[in-house]
């Protein structure tokens, strides 16, 4: 029995609600229907959940100068450690400037940072960002001079130079000024040279350690199912939630590219805990299809009151002896929502069915918050809150 993917149901409906169907527009549509995959959205690659152990990026960072900006850069009164820096780095190039005053303010002191790739090998570049550390007005039309780059170790594992990419700007006058972007902050686009390779023997590797980016036992177990149901029973096990490991068969030892890549395309059904994350600040509000809602009553309202003035001028009749005053006008308006009602959801209740039972009382989001956590407090919602 071929069964249709409600994707390419909604799109017949469409289709014949917009035009009459055609023999030439059931070609069409035939073509439509054939690139919706069966099991869309139903599951991931294990590629898009997982991460392998010891394959890994680092983080890098340097602090250097930026040379060449029209006036500016940092105001050398005000940034020690500029004038310091442009100091040594003058005497490195046999120019003397100790005991003397300067004032240029074509130089910033720069903070460079970088991400290192896995398995990045000498000679290969990477991008560096680079951003002002001290007073300076704009990087724009900077030029970074040779900045090692650091790992957490304290070795230099790249050298980044170059000109600098800006794309924002700043521009004032008396009367009015105008900033667009961020001119402080730039990026050179593989300015830095690795010069040191991070050690790691991929291919020597025995077991390998899958981590899951969202552990849950059920997911976990799920991935070594999929796993051993390709390559042959115990090749994977979870070890936890957040772990999955794979012993290399021994006739893909030294092939371990080849079997990754199998596994990476290899498809589950990630699981996920029921969970309400709320932001208080923004008023976001994001549930997992998992929420249920035990039986409970729920009844939302806030009384509003608006009060309009709308004052009036009083004027005199013509010949008579008057004045022409101003009479107030006070308009009293109490909204007390009386259209609201009291809502009962019953046990089991599912996220679609919450929201649009929350939207027919007129909810809102700030309020739906307090409802959330009320239903929290009252042991009704059977999913964790987590208030960012």
């Amino acid at each position: 029995m071929t069964r249709t993917h409600p994707l390419a149901t909604a799109i017949r409906t469409l289709l014949r609600t917009l035009v009459p169907v055609s023999a030439a527009g059931m070609v069409a549509f035939g073509v439509m229907t054939a690139l919706v995959p069966a099991n869309a959205g139903a599951s991931s690659r294990i590629k898009d959940i997982v991460d392998v152990e010891g394959v890994r990026e680092n983080m890098l960072i340097g602090y250097g100068l930026v040379v060449g900006l029209n006036g500016t850069g940092d105001s050398l009164g005000n940034s020690p450690f500029t004038e310091q820096s442009l100091i040594g780095m003058l005497e490195r190039m046999g120019v003397n400037t100790r005991g003397q005053s300067m004032k240029t303010k074509n130089v910033a002191a720069v903070m460079v940072t970088g991400t290192l790739p896995a398995f990045a090998a000498q000679g290969s570049r990477i991008d560096a960002a680079v951003s002002a550390l001290g007073d300076a007005k704009s990087l724009l039309g900077g030029t970074l001079l040779v900045t090692p780059m650091l790992g957490a170790d304290g070795e230099v594992y790249s050298v980044a130079q170059g000109p600098l990419a800006v794309s924002g700007f700043s521009a004032s006058g008396q009367g009015a000024s105008v900033t667009r972007g961020v001119p402080t902050s730039g990026r050179i686009s593989a300015g830095a040279i690795v010069e040191r390779e991070i050690e790691f023997s991929l291919a020597e590797l025995p077991v390998l350690r899958l981590s899951l980016r969202n552990p849950d036992f059920t997911t976990a177990q799920r991935v070594a199912q999929a796993i051993n149901s390709v390559f042959g029973a115990n090749t994977a096990r979870p070890t936890d939630p957040s772990s999955v490991v794979v012993t290399v068969p021994q006739m893909r030892r030294g092939d371990i590219v080849g079997l990754m890549t199998e596994i990476e395309q290899l498809r589950v059904t990630p699981d996920q805990a029921a969970r309400v994350v709320i932001d208080e600040k923004s008023g976001v509000i994001v549930m997992g299809e998992n929420v249920r809602i035990s039986t409970v009553a729920i009844a939302q309202g806030n009384l509003t009151i608006r009060i309009t003035e709308n004052p009036q001028v009083s004027q005199p009749n013509p010949l008579a002896n008057g004045q022409t005053v101003v009479t107030p006008q006070t308009d009293i308006q109490v909204d007390e929502q009386s259209n609201n009602r009291l809502a009962i959801m019953s046990n089991g209740v599912s996220l679609q069915e919450l929201v649009e039972s929350l939207n027919a009382l007129g909810v809102g989001p700030r309020d739906m918050i307090s409802i959330l956590q009320s239903i929290k407090a009252a042991g009704a919602l059977q999913a964790e809150i987590e208030v960012m």
